[in-house]
């Protein structure tokens, strides 16, 4: 039996601040098959967890661009013990496609060496039975861009080649400040750390609530990686990082452009379905105990994500 590392609580620097593991696992699925793993129906399965903000870009990609038929999809469990991310009592506790009964099994498949954490999302290759991808910066762009033969007739072009630049600019703050600055708020050991991530979250959500008054999505008319990736931050704001990570300055509703924002991505197709408030909210508050010793989960907040938003008047403008 392969030994399993404990997934346990945040890594810190002596300063307090909260630092995030680099990823490990980045080749790359490429369309044309020069990096050994071709783009192709069938071949990859997609690891990830309705609960978990990264993995959830991926599943938003996966049905924004119809790749459901491409790319298969396996979904753990939200609660999390000692050995890492299980899989759901609705499969028999067992992954259909191969077998394991918790993602370490497949990080110790590929690497039996491997030491870090085992994380979703990945890509699993069914033919050479590994991990090819497990870098949720990555993953995205490559459905978006190695997989665009496949995509379905219609859907977005979410990495347009005109305005990557822009994008990755955007999406580069979007990450430090808000994705992970809610993690390196609420998981601080330091009053320092806190209050320097808190502040720059704040200071970004100001700047990202006043461009959002003046185009609907973050790019103009037209939903972007960049969309992609600030909605499961926004998601997860009220309902886990206001209270459970003390980034209690203000809440998600109390920007009417971020709010009326995400509400207007919620209602789409491949946001609204991929969001599990049940799953978001057993995770975080029972799994992570160190912050919740009694695990209880709180009841609200109750807001009406189907409210109308009218954003779509701003379709036009950018």
């Amino acid at each position: 039996m392969m030994p399993v590392i404990p997934d346990t609580g945040p890594e810190v620097l002596p300063s307090g601040g909260f630092v995030r593991p680099a990823n490990v696992f980045a080749t790359r699925i490429t369309g044309d098959g020069s990096s050994g793993y071709l783009a192709e129906p069938g071949r990859y399965q997609l690891y990830a967890s309705l609960a978990d903000p990264w993995a959830h870009r991926a599943l938003i990609v996966r049905g924004l661009l119809g790749l459901e038929r491409v790319i298969g999809l396996s979904l753990v469990d939200p609660i999390r013990d000692e050995r890492g991310w299980r899989f759901p009592a609705a499969t028999g506790g067992v992954d259909p496609v191969s077998g394991a009964r918790f993602v370490s099994d497949l990080y110790l498949t590929t690497d039996p060496g491997y030491r870090g954490r085992f994380t979703v999302p990945f890509v699993w290759d069914t033919r050479s039975q590994r991990i090819v991808e497990n870098d949720f910066q990555q993953i995205t762009v490559t459905f978006e861009t190695e997989f665009r033969g496949y995509h379905r007739p219609g859907s977005p072009d979410l990495y347009p080649v005109p305005q990557r630049a822009e994008i990755d600019a955007l999406s580069t703050l979007i990450y430090h400040a808000v994705n992970n600055g809610v993690y390196k708020a609420g998981l601080a050991t330091s009053q320092a750390a806190y209050e320097e991530a808190f502040d720059a979250l704040f200071s970004t959500l100001s700047a990202l609530e006043e461009r959002l008054t003046r185009r609907r999505f973050l790019l103009g008319s037209n939903i972007t990686e960049a969309d992609v990736r600030l909605y499961p931050t926004l998601a997860r704001f009220d309902a886990v990082y206001h209270t459970h990570y003390k980034c209690n300055l203000n809440r998600l509703v109390d920007y009417p452009g971020l709010w009326g924002y995400a509400r207007d991505l919620y209602q789409l197709p491949g946001f609204g379905d991929t969001t599990d408030f049940d799953q978001i909210k057993r995770h975080y508050f029972q799994t992570q105990d160190w912050i919740n010793p009694s695990r209880i989960v709180p009841k609200g907040p109750y807001v009406n994500w189907l409210s109308p938003h009218d954003r779509d008047r701003m379709s036009a403008r950018s």
